[in-house]
């Protein structure tokens, strides 16, 4: 596989995270926070923002999450359809109660007495270029076996933020709006513009003056446009390069004539191409494994073989 290139590694925060989880910037947070909860909180201090790190927690990032009124609110972004999301949102809830219940100095995991938590509230924000409705309910349940009933569920809210859909949510949240538009209008001058680079500038400069997250984009235009040029391109190369293996594992299997030989070689296709991305910097090993049904040790074995 060739190298890919035009990706720079320099940001790693998704776009959405750097405008909505910026620490300098709660009241975006807060407004996003009471748009999606018919809420009128009036103080970003009232928000505690918890991150979870990469070097701390298995190579695994969230984008937004942060602790209000005795809620634990997970926010992510996606910008390509994920039906996986609630097994993620599971690993995530896990780390950041277990850092609840360590640290919270009223919260006594042995005791008698029933403990009060925060209530989790997972939401996923979708503005990838398939087309899905406003709202889609993901439940983890549908990834486990139907041998028995299961005892664990998590429900994962996706909201489409495209620009056009769920327009009453972005009039009650105006940097998400901004941030629709945003989005947008540079991929609409990607398509006549020959610099992504370019489209992006031009995308800033034709926000509205009143956009509230318009100076904020100017004064961080190089971590914009990286933000955005890397997310771009890692969600092109990632699907292009699942398509060339799809049709890689097809030849093969028609070669040899039988529909193992395909699966085969589909599944093989995959797997090279994920470690290539692996190797890239373009996904973490739990994101690779994930795609392919492996646990993490799995696919590690699998990349020392291959």
């Amino acid at each position: 596989m060739g190298e890919i290139i035009g990706i720079n590694r320099e940001y790693k925060d998704r776009l959405f995270k750097f405008i909505f989880g910026n620490p300098d910037k709660k009241e975006w947070t807060l407004s996003l926070y009471n748009a999606m909860n018919g809420s009128h909180y009036t103080d970003p201090d009232a928000i505690s923002l918890n991150m979870i790190e990469d070097a701390v927690y298995m190579g695994m990032r969230n984008d937004v999450s942060f602790l209000i009124a005795d809620t634990l609110n997970f926010y992510e972004h996606q910008s390509s359809l994920n039906p996986n999301m609630p097994m993620r949102f599971l690993i995530y809830a896990g780390m950041l109660y277990d850092k609840y219940t360590e640290t919270n100095a009223d919260y006594h995991r042995f005791s008698s007495k029933q403990q009060k938590a925060p209530t989790p509230k997972c939401v996923c924000f979708y503005n990838g270029r398939k087309e899905t409705g406003d709202r889609t309910v993901l439940h983890l349940s549908d990834s486990f076996a139907p041998a028995a009933e299961p005892d664990i569920e998590v429900k994962v809210t996706m909201i489409n933020i495209n620009y056009g859909h769920n327009e009453e949510l972005m009039q009650a949240c105006k940097p998400l709006g901004d941030y629709a538009y945003f989005v947008n209008e540079a991929r609409a001058n990607q398509k006549t513009m020959g610099s992504l680079a370019a489209a992006v500038d031009a995308a800033i400069a034709n926000l509205p003056d009143h956009s509230l997250i318009k100076p904020f984009l100017i004064a961080n235009r190089s971590e914009v446009k990286s933000m955005f040029i890397t997310e771009y391109d890692e969600e092109r190369h990632i699907a292009e390069l699942e398509e060339e293996y799809k049709a890689e594992g097809r030849a093969e299997g028609r070669a040899e004539g039988r529909a193992e030989g395909r699966a085969e070689g589909r599944a093989e296709g995959m797997l090279m191409m994920l470690i290539n991305l692996v190797k890239d910097g373009l996904l973490t090993i739990s994101q690779a494994a994930e795609r392919v049904d492996m646990t993490v040790a799995e696919f590690e074995s699998k990349m020392q073989t291959i």
